[in-house]
């Protein structure tokens, strides 16, 4: 009689813990955002060095769906030269027109994270990109870093100014590239 009650005070135990386990992995974080994500673009031509940073843009990330989604203020670009970025905003993006883009899209690859375990992981998405009244597919690479619980995710893209009816004059040519570099940073936190 006291072997069996014994094992059975065993028994509850690891059903006791493995029903903690359970609860809080269901109950894991799955939606996480930012309102300062960090957007660097390089349209660089070989002439003159056209970069721009805007660090408003919102991200969110959903894991138990794998979704992403990205908001991008164009006003909210910053270049070194006050006449570069009236130019951006005038000329090329056309930003009263057309005043945010967005990307929209999912991790192929999400399973294989761990927001448990620290460490960086290498992530694949595909996604529409929406900007200057135009949407595209745009397949983007990048990683998700867990560290202590805090996650943060960067990802690269490129893209061509000609795909989104963004024309370069000829008069420019040489100092703006219709290839665009897009680099994404992100600090994330928890949705309540």
């Amino acid at each position: 009689m006291m072997i069996m009650m014994k094992t059975m005070k065993r028994t509850i135990y690891a059903l006791g813990i493995l029903l903690t386990l359970f609860h809080s992995g269901a109950n894991a974080q799955s939606k996480y955002f930012t309102k300062s994500a960090n957007i660097k673009f390089d349209a660089s031509g070989t002439v003159e060095e056209i970069l721009a940073e805007n660090k408003k843009a919102t991200f969110v990330l959903d894991t138990k769906t794998s979704a992403v989604e990205m908001g991008i203020l164009m006003k909210a670009f910053e270049f070194k030269r006050a006449l570069m970025q009236e130019h951006f905003n005038e000329n090329y993006a056309e930003s009263d027109k057309f005043p945010k883009a967005t990307y929209k899209g999912k991790v192929t690859n999400l399973s294989n994270v761990e927001f448990r375990v620290n460490g960086t992981y290498l992530v694949k998405m595909v996604g529409k990109l929406t900007m200057h009244g135009v949407t595209k597919d745009v397949p983007a690479t990048g990683g998700i870093q867990v560290a202590d619980g805090k996650v943060s995710g960067y990802a690269n893209l490129q893209i061509l100014l000609s795909d989104f009816g963004i024309e370069i004059p000829g008069l420019v040519k040489d100092k703006i590239s219709n290839k665009v570099t897009i680099t994404v940073k992100v600090w994330l936190d928890p949705l309540p």
